[in-house]
């Protein structure tokens, strides 16, 4: 395992990314998520901590201040309790709704939405003992060692810097009125909770990076594997040089095909064949068919068989060449050259005609 995973030299493609994401594979804090339900707790208890007793006291006290007039048959008893469960729900439900926010907007912070039942399935590594021992004292089991250690000091030293000037205080709570006792607790316990989010604010941030950084570091990809992801991706470079070594056989079968057609072909002697095609009534000449040694030989070839007129201009060629692409027509620059080029070719066509008459 030591050896695969040092081979995974490489940095994670976006697509490997994707695919873990799509996996549920992210890289998630679980200090995180709890760093927002206490803190969301906090803010809850030090907003709707008033509300929230005074709406469950008010149905109660009515409970006990009536409890004469309750109806002890069956239909009594369930609208009794059907009241009192709707009473506490509207006095939690804020509440609750707000802790659910926050648990949800803690992982929404390290990832987006993921909706994967990849984790469901069976996995082999669940169950094997390599992997059990590799979870148990790996590197995740011993950071999680020493952030469990760390919270539980931190958490130890903020309690005692809180709660021992208060010591005192807490003593006569065992003589105040259960009145006075809520606001006076509920007022330490916001204290206390606000510097427990202060700590664990600290914990996870260093843990998610962390988290991130290991989560990172397995997503990283070996040579063969960024090999095979491009081969997935690009195509299987053999296959698509076959098929561009196709496709450039049939252009030259069609090119060919376009050879006889031609009305001239201007020459380089030793590389460059150019076959231009004239009609009259065309705007300019067009170019059927180009290329440079053993294409501009075959192009020579197939114009002698069919008495198309080769016209040697070095310069010409090679201009028209660099110019000018298959079935397109020849650049304005070169009419004025091409245009003597046809003319000739025409009058010696003319001649032979009157000749042969």
């Amino acid at each position: 395992m030591a050896d695969e995973n040092d081979d995974k030299t490489e940095d994670p493609t976006q697509t490997r990314l994707d695919d873990a994401h799509a996996k549920g594979d992210v890289a998630k804090s679980q200090e995180v998520n709890t760093w927002f339900v206490i803190a969301g707790a906090t803010l809850v208890l030090s907003t709707f901590s008033g509300s929230f007793g005074s709406g469950i006291m008010m149905p109660l006290r009515n409970l006990i201040a009536n409890s004469w007039m309750i109806r002890t048959d069956g239909a009594g008893l369930l609208a009794l309790s059907q009241s009192l469960v709707y009473a506490v729900i509207a006095a939690v439900g804020v509440p609750f709704l707000m802790l659910a926010l926050a648990a949800i907007a803690g992982n929404m912070v390290q990832h987006r939405l993921v909706w994967s039942g990849e984790s469901l399935k069976p996995k082999f590594s669940k169950i094997s003992p390599g992997a059990g021992f590799k979870r148990v004292f790996g590197k995740q089991a011993f950071a999680n060692f020493l952030k469990g250690l760390f919270k539980v000091i931190a958490l130890g030293a903020v309690m005692c810097m809180i709660l021992w000037p208060e010591r005192l205080r807490l003593e006569a709570l065992i003589h105040m009125d259960i009145a006075e006792i809520l606001p006076a607790t509920t007022s330490l316990t916001v204290h206390l909770l606000g510097a427990v989010v202060a700590m664990l604010a600290v914990v996870a941030i260093g843990d998610y990076f962390f988290q991130y950084r290991t989560w990172y570091e397995r997503q990283k990809m070996s040579l063969q594997e960024m090999k095979d992801e491009f081969k997935q991706s690009e195509g299987d470079p053999h296959v698509k040089g076959k098929i561009k070594q196709l496709r450039v056989q049939r252009m030259k079968k069609r090119m060919m095909a376009q050879v006889p057609k031609a009305s001239v072909i201007i020459t380089n002697p030793t590389h460059y064949s150019v076959a231009l095609a004239y009609d009259r009534g065309m705007s300019a000449p067009i170019c059927v068919a180009k290329g440079v040694d053993n294409i501009a030989f075959k192009i020579r070839e197939i114009a002698k068989q069919h008495d198309i007129p080769l016209v040697e201009n070095v310069p010409l060629a090679r201009a028209l060449y660099a110019t000018v692409e298959i079935d397109k027509e020849i650049p304005v620059e070169h009419y004025h050259a091409v245009a003597e080029i046809i003319g000739y070719v025409m009058r010696l066509k003319r001649g032979w005609s009157s000749a042969q008459r």
